[in-house]
C-alpha cells in the first residue's frame, strides 16, 4: 500500500509574449505581485512557431521566459493560472489580448503548463484548469513528448529549462539542509 505524502514544492515558471515590448515589460513587472520575486528572466526571443495568436495579438510577437523564487505546492497551479488570466485581462485592448501569460511549474521530473483547454494528455485539476505535461526530465535533460509544443521542444528552450531546473534543484537542496 502506498502512503500519501505531501508533494515536494515546485518552481513556478511562465512564458510571457506580446507584440509590444512595453506591454510585455509591464506584465512581467506585475507578476511578482502574484507569484513572488523573479529569479530569472530570459532574453527577448522571437515567437515564430505559430501564427495562432497573430489575429488577436498582432504579428512580430516576442517572448520571455520567467521563473520565480518562491517554491509552491503543485496544487497551486489552478490559482496561479486564474490569477495570470486576470492580469492578461488588465492589458486587453478592444477585446483582444495584448499579452499572453502561460504559467506552469518545474518539478524534478517534469515541466507542467496550466491550460484551460482539455485534451487527451491534460488531466483536469480544478476550476476549469488542466495540467499539460509538456516536458519530462530523463538522463540529465528535459525531453519532448509527442504532443510538446514545437517552441518548448526547441533545443535552446530545453537548455533554458535545464538551467532553471538546476537553480531549482539547488533551492530544494538548501531547503532540505
Amino acid at each position: 500500500m502506498s502512503r500519501p505524502v505531501p508533494p515536494e514544492p515546485v518552481k513556478v515558471i511562465s512564458s510571457v509574449f506580446s507584440g509590444c515590448a512595453d506591454i510585455m515589460r509591464r506584465a512581467i513587472a506585475a507578476l511578482p505581485g502574484i507569484l513572488g520575486d523573479i529569479d530569472y528572466v530570459s532574453g527577448v526571443l522571437p515567437f515564430e512557431y505559430t501564427d495562432y495568436y497573430a489575429k488577436e495579438s498582432g504579428a512580430g510577437l516576442i517572448r520571455r521566459f520567467v521563473s520565480f523564487e518562491p517554491l509552491v505546492s503543485p496544487d497551486a497551479l489552478p490559482r496561479i493560472k486564474l490569477s495570470t488570466n486576470r492580469l492578461e485581462e488588465e492589458f486587453m485592448k478592444d477585446g483582444n489580448r495584448m499579452v499572453n501569460i502561460d504559467p506552469g511549474y518545474l518539478s524534478p521530473a517534469h515541466l507542467i503548463l496550466a491550460t484551460g483547454k482539455a485534451y487527451t494528455h491534460r488531466p483536469y485539476l480544478r476550476d476549469g484548469i488542466y495540467a499539460d505535461l509538456t516536458l519530462i526530465f530523463v538522463k540529465h535533460s528535459f525531453r519532448r513528448l509527442e504532443w510538446t509544443y514545437p517552441d518548448y521542444a526547441d533545443p535552446d528552450t530545453i537548455a533554458l529549462f535545464n538551467n532553471i531546473r538546476e537553480r531549482y534543484m539547488n533551492q530544494l537542496a538548501r531547503e532540505r539542509a
